[in-house]
């Protein structure tokens, strides 16, 4: 068996043969036929996908952010949105997806706009919950920027509610999370919870 890599170790040369052969065992479980035509490159497809959609694992915030933080006077609420997300319910290994609204407070210097998409996907691309993936990047922008509050919305649909269990199709999630001043300052959080669109249906 290859040895296991560390989340922020990234991948030179991936080796899809131990995941397609478990996707081989999967597949054979629900009775198909794995040599039809339809389904003979399906376990190294499948494997392939599953090593992007969780890409995250290997990433480094030090490799994403690549030096993007750069000094300024501005100190006002700098607001991204509707950052499309795709992440994996740790839960079930069914899909969530949706956008991240993300605003924060400089202190003295900023961070590369795209950054920030790189930082949603970075924790998105990973087995999550949504309420740590907004804490996990709400966290990091803290971090990285040294910002004096951060404040991250995310609103999505979960395949695991929508397509088994309760299949409520039409349900979405917003979940929130307050760093630094975000945290006591009812001024900042609602100009920033004013600022961020309502949330849609899923439909």
């Amino acid at each position: 068996m290859a040895a296991k890599l560390m989340s922020n170790t990234p991948i030179i040369t991936p080796d899809y043969k131990e995941s397609t052969e478990s996707y081989r065992q999967l597949i054979g479980s629900t009775g198909e036929d794995l040599d039809r035509p339809g389904l003979l490159d399906t376990p190294v497809r499948a494997a392939k996908a599953f090593a992007h959609l969780t890409k995250g694992y290997h990433q480094s915030i030090e490799e994403v952010v690549n030096d993007a933080v750069f000094p300024s006077t501005n100190r006002e609420l700098v607001l991204v949105q509707n950052i499309e997300f795709y992440s994996l319910c740790e839960h079930h290994m069914l899909p969530f997806h949706g956008v991240a609204h993300i605003g924060y407070l400089p202190d003295g210097q900023v961070l590369g706009l795209s950054k920030f998409a790189r930082i949603v996907d970075m924790f998105a691309r990973r087995l999550q919950i949504q309420e740590n993936l907004s804490e996990q990047i709400a966290q990091t922008i803290m971090d990285v920027t040294g910002c004096r509050g951060v404040a991250v919305v995310m609103d999505a649909s979960h395949m695991c509610m929508m397509m088994r269990g309760v299949s409520k199709q039409h349900s979405t999630t917003r979940s929130t999370a307050m760093l630094g001043e975000y945290q006591h300052d009812n001024q900042a959080r609602n100009e920033f919870l004013g600022a961020v669109p309502k949330r849609q249906p899923a439909f």
